[in-house]
């Protein structure tokens, strides 16, 4: 009753403080006003109803963190859990997306495999920086610099010397993992807020020296006519070669999904994870911090490099605009969403971010509130993400000898 209470004064205050923006409207080719009622009562639904929702999702999370202070556990897993600890759930689940993932360029128009190539573009991008984020607990905010190193030279070997897409794409990913090191030498002793800052800089430098090194890259101007990816040197038109790059971007999805599963549980991956929770204990331990920071700059920046020349391919025209911080702050909120170190997690959460707007085009107008008001909501009920990311547990099991009778 104290709920139903509060909520009804909320709705009434919201009312209050939208009238003059809901209710009246002054129609200057009329010379009248117009008074909207029934937006009002909208409103005022809408808060009572977000009221009591709210209330009831604190208290909910209020009940789960006070189970988890008695060690309560949970009894019964949820059903996220479920599908990736139970394979009677994981392989029909996993099948019907491979298949669906197949067969999808056959059953929408070309501009929908378009975007969906887009969106597993920022996957694979997601999956880098979770690489970074997620598991070495190295914060960057400059991650679309290697993305951007990665679409340009593609972009200037084409232009200058003619080199392929096949060729360049190694080379993409290579540039992109120097560029790493060369970051990742200075900021070696850098934590925090200071860490965020120097990687924001070095985002922004790269674009800068981007749009003015006319010589090399064109400046703002971009480099045009980029040939899209080919196969043994046949020429496909645009849908066909939409297509091709659709597949070749699950491919590199796969692969991406298989490295960095197998380094999340290799013996540089646990250091990452050490490195993480506690640097100073991490290093006590003996564990090199040099090293083991620079393979996650380095090889976040490599799945950056390599997917910026699929996305200089795709375009077929690149500029510095299309680097901006922006790029960078929807990557990290992939990961942070989708939940740091999960590599499933990632993938849905890349996928809602960039599916999420182009489906959703009637509310293109309150786009950013709406993702704003999402970062809120998840940072409040699920702090850990979509899928939190689960830690390996060791059990030993004692077996006793049967006695002789």
């Amino acid at each position: 009753m104290n709920t139903l209470k509060r909520s009804l004064g909320i709705a009434l205050w919201f009312m209050f403080l939208t009238f003059p923006i809901m209710v009246v409207r002054v129609n200057t080719l009329k010379n009248e006003v117009e008074w909207r009622w029934w937006n009002l009562l909208w409103v005022g639904l809408g808060a009572f109803l977000l009221s009591i929702a709210w209330r009831y999702a604190l208290e909910a999370r209020n009940r789960r963190a006070k189970r988890s202070e008695e060690g309560e556990q949970e009894t019964r897993p949820n059903f996220a859990q479920r599908l990736l600890d139970e394979p009677a759930l994981f392989r029909p689940v996993l099948l019907a997306v491979s298949l669906a993932a197949v067969i999808f360029p056959w059953l929408v128009s070309t501009y929908q495999v378009n975007i969906m190539v887009l969106a597993l573009i920022y996957v694979v991008l997601g999956l880098g920086l979770n690489i970074t984020v997620g598991l070495a607990g190295l914060l960057d905010l400059g991650y679309v610099a290697f993305f951007a190193v990665g679409a340009y030279t593609y972009g200037i070997l084409n232009y200058f010397f003619g080199l392929g897409f096949w060729t360049c794409l190694p080379l993409g990913g290579l540039v992109g993992m120097t560029f790493g090191m060369l970051l990742g030498f200075p900021i070696l002793r850098l934590r925090g807020d200071y860490l965020a800052i120097v990687t924001l800089g070095f985002g922004s430098i790269t674009q800068i020296v981007i749009m003015n090194w006319e010589d090399l890259t064109n400046g703002a101007k971009g480099i045009p006519k980029i040939p899209h990816p080919g196969l043994f040197g046949m020429h496909m038109q645009l849908e066909a070669a939409t297509t091709y790059t659709y597949y070749l971007m699950i491919a590199l999805v796969i692969l991406t999904i298989f490295v960095t599963n197998r380094l999340k549980d290799s013996r540089i991956g646990r250091a990452w994870m050490a490195l993480r929770e506690d640097e100073i204990a991490c290093v006590a331990m003996g564990i090199d911090m040099a090293r083991t920071k620079l393979s996650a700059y380095a090889l976040g920046a490599f799945w950056a490099g390599l997917v910026g020349v699929i996305f200089a391919a795709r375009n077929a025209y690149i500029n510095p605009a299309s680097f901006d911080f922006m790029t960078s702050a929807i990557v990290l909120s992939i990961v942070v969403l989708g939940g740091m170190g999960s590599i499933i997690g990632v993938i849905i959460a890349a996928l809602a971010l960039m599916l999420a707007p182009e489906y959703l085009r009637a509310f293109s107008e309150y786009r950013i509130l709406i993702f704003g008001a999402a970062l809120v909501l998840m940072m409040i009920f699920r702090p850990e993400g979509l899928i939190a990311n689960r830690r390996r547990e060791y059990a030993f099991h004692l077996v006793k000898e049967a006695e002789d009778e």
